[in-house]
């Protein structure tokens, strides 16, 4: 016997295997208790969510002989026919192939007649917005006052496109995307009744990949067992069969972005095009992870709308530390504009790596969300950040580091740093911090400014926000900033980390000096005035 997909096994033979529908499923199952059936019904929505297989189960139902709480019983001859698709009283009509007023017509003609091997004559047209303008006029007349044993059931993925004269004769019943929590319950089911091993966390990936649709689910899950069969699926295997990227590119992505580092940028694009990641899928994920990014730094409650890992909500918090709000927005338009540009394109890299560009260069464009970024761009530059010249955070390194104040193997004790090496460093920040381990640099480029003590005889590193703080003072991290300042200058270099928003941390008191930097003011000393009792 030839193999049959999943989702053609396991379509739901009754009302309680239809799932994430329960609302429409109950009100359904009462009017056939109760016998108060409509005339005529339409079922709206996105691909996969139970459209069709309700409007068969409801077909089955009303001609079932021996019906049980409102469920077909499926042994009847009635329920076996209409099963096997043999019904001379159930009829299924593609309307994207059969739009003709000639199709309409013959149904017209069927339904003078009673069926002769069931109580209802159904009739599920499918994509019934592809019918075309005279063919919904010649049905208009019959739906609107069909005989007592016929019921029509429409279905379709685009209601707009249903003249309102259909739709006001129509019980009108919206499926709704199924939750990624529904689709993964019912994937772990079947795979149980199938003896078929997967990681949880595969399941869940491919039910937000599904998109709302348990069909699309189970076809994935199909793909996925047939590329490992015989294997336990893994969650990395299900990426690389679904060419779909792991979160952490999309972090290394998102702070490429945000420093405008375009040539980093490029290159994660190489990386995801020599693994084979499909692109398409690709940029609809990293618009999820944006729009993930933005929810994590705008509530403080976002651990109750995201369905992540604690480990991803730490991620995408310290992001959303990195940024305004205002920025993500513009990100995400950027990238949901590219979804749609890129679906049908033969050249969907050329299109990537156009709308990179435009968001590293906003000087191409005169958009007023593209001036924001060339003034935040500036705002960059003066608090010390090559914008030009900044790498990523996320890539995955190790990093063994050895506090400076104590020194390991033969190196010698560094002496002290003096004020005139406190500025020389300060001076030359950016070229400085570029020498930081990528897991670091972002948090000090993006969100450190640093400073002196009143005397000039300490370095003061003010933090921008608590996050950057608490990742800045832990052991790791201080000790590796304390020998990338000890490479750099030769010296031990003492620093405070500041957090700004405490009380004295102000600019008056610890000044801006990249900012004061930038100011050009010659002091020329007036020999004869000082003489004379003038400074």
């Amino acid at each position: 016997m030839s193999y049959v997909a999943l989702y053609r096994k396991f379509r739901p033979d009754n009302f309680a295997d239809v799932k994430g529908q329960d609302a429409i499923v109950t009100t359904l199952k009462n009017q056939i208790i109760s016998d108060r059936l409509s005339h005529a019904y339409l079922f709206c929505g996105t691909r996969g969510t139970g459209k069709t297989t309700v409007a068969k189960l409801l077909a089955k139902t009303v001609n079932c002989e021996h019906p049980i709480d409102g469920n077909p019983c499926g042994e009847c001859a009635s329920c076996r026919a209409i099963a096997q698709g043999a019904s001379m009283s159930v009829t299924e009509i593609d309307a994207a192939s059969n739009n003709g007023v000639d199709n309409v017509r013959q149904i017209i003609e069927e339904v003078q007649f009673p069926p002769a091997d069931a109580k209802f004559r159904v009739y599920i047209i499918d994509e019934v917005h592809m019918l075309s303008a005279g063919a919904f006029n010649a049905l208009l007349k019959t739906l609107e006052e069909p005989p007592s044993y016929c019921i029509f059931i429409l279905a379709t993925t685009d209601p707009q496109k249903v003249p309102i004269t259909i739709l006001s004769r129509c019980q009108r019943y919206d499926f709704k995307r199924i939750t990624i929590d529904t689709i993964a319950l019912r994937l772990e089911e079947l795979t149980a009744l199938e003896n078929i091993k997967v990681e949880p966390r595969a399941l869940r990936y491919i039910a937000k990949v599904a998109d709302g649709s348990m069909r699309d689910a189970l076809s994935l899950l199909d793909q996925c067992i047939a590329f490992h069969y015989g294997e336990v699926l893994t969650f990395e295997q299900a990426l690389d069969v679904l060419g779909a990227v792991d979160t952490e590119v999309f972090s290394r992505m998102f702070r490429a972005l945000l420093t405008q580092d375009l040539v980093y940028s490029i290159r994660v694009i190489d990386e995801i095009v020599a693994k084979g990641r499909e692109l398409g899928q690709f940029v609809t994920d990293f618009t999820w992870y944006l729009r993930n990014v933005l929810v994590a730094g705008s509530t403080d409650k976002s651990e109750d709308i995201l369905d992540i890992s604690a480990e991803n909500m730490e991620r995408l918090l310290d992001e959303a530390d990195l940024c305004e709000p205002q920025i993500l927005i513009r990100y995400i338009r950027a990238f949901s504009t590219l979804a749609n540009e890129i679906r049908y394109s033969p050249q969907k890299r050329v299109l990537i790596e156009m709308t990179i560009i435009k968001l590293c260069k906003p000087q191409m464009e005169t958009t007023n969300e593209a001036l924001l970024d060339r003034i935040r761009a500036l705002e960059m530059k003066l608090e010390g950040v090559d914008v030009k010249n900044a790498a990523q955070a996320a890539e995955k390194s190790v990093v063994s580091v050895t506090v400076a104040d104590e020194p390991s193997g033969d190196r010698a004790p560094l002496p002290k740093a003096v004020t005139e090496d406190i500025y020389n460093l300060i001076n030359n920040w950016d070229r400085i911090i570029n020498e930081a381990d990528n897991n670091l640099k972002p948090y000090v480029k993006l969100a450190i400014r640093p400073t002196t003590n009143p005397e000039g005889t300490e370095l003061m590193l003010v933090c921008k926000t608590v996050r950057s703080y608490d990742h800045l003072k832990g052991e790791r991290h201080f000790s590796e900033l304390k020998e990338v300042f000890a490479n750099a200058l030769g010296k031990d270099v003492d620093f405070t980390l500041l957090l700004e928003e405490d009380a004295g941390q102000s600019e008056a008191i610890f000044p801006d000096i990249l900012k004061l930097k930038g100011i050009d003011i010659e002091i020329i000393k007036d020999n004869d005035k000082e003489e004379d009792g003038y400074v």
